[in-house]
């Protein structure tokens, strides 16, 4: 069984955009010594653009080859006009009003978003399933998380939203892992407690 692994950039306070939803005050934290462990690491997580402006298109997957996103997410790369944002991932969108897809590398799943992903979990794949955001999808999918990620940057912003748009429910995961940055940023590793 594949994991769902939800891998996120957030504050110290928990949240991963402004009330609405930019997260571009965490981009200077990417410096020399983080963005290196990002492509050491997790690769697959920089999108595709990205990858090639940067000169780092040729590195193979390590972890992930299937990305789930939500609209929102998604609409970050479409107002820029690309429409495949991860195109060295398999591509999958979950939204309720985007009828069809604008590329044919991207599904969208507008009905059921918790069987699909069960669906993609039970695939025979030496690779995971890699949860990009954002906060509704996250909070619909957290039974399903396996595997949670987070990047904190050392800023506090006060409201914003979260990393799980949910009713209020108890979810235990374990830690693995914590990495430090001389620029500030901390990434924990959890497992879910099953």
């Amino acid at each position: 069984m594949r994991k769902l692994t939800y891998f996120i950039a957030c504050s110290i306070d928990g949240f991963i955009g402004g009330p609405d939803g930019d997260a571009s005050f965490m981009v200077p934290f990417v410096d020399e010594e983080f963005f290196g462990f990002l492509t050491a690491e997790y690769p697959e997580t920089v999108p595709t653009q990205g990858r090639r402006a940067l000169g780092v298109d040729d590195l193979p997957n390590k972890r992930f080859d299937t990305i789930v996103q939500g609209r929102a997410s998604y609409d970050l790369a479409l107002k820029e006009g690309i429409t495949s944002p991860y195109a060295h991932l398999r591509e999958y969108v979950a939204s309720r009003t985007l009828t069809r897809s604008p590329d044919p590398n991207v599904e969208i799943i507008s009905t059921d978003l918790v069987g699909r992903v069960r669906e993609l979990k039970a695939e025979d794949s030496g690779l995971d399933i890699y949860l990009c955001g954002g906060a509704a999808v996250a909070g619909e999918l957290i039974d399903e998380v396996d595997e949670l990620v987070i990047k904190t940057y050392p800023v506090v912003l006060g409201t914003g939203m979260p990393m799980f748009g949910s009713g209020f429910a108890v979810s235990e995961f374990v830690p693995q892992s914590v990495r430090s940055f001389g620029n500030g940023v901390v990434v924990r590793t959890y497992d879910r407690k099953r």
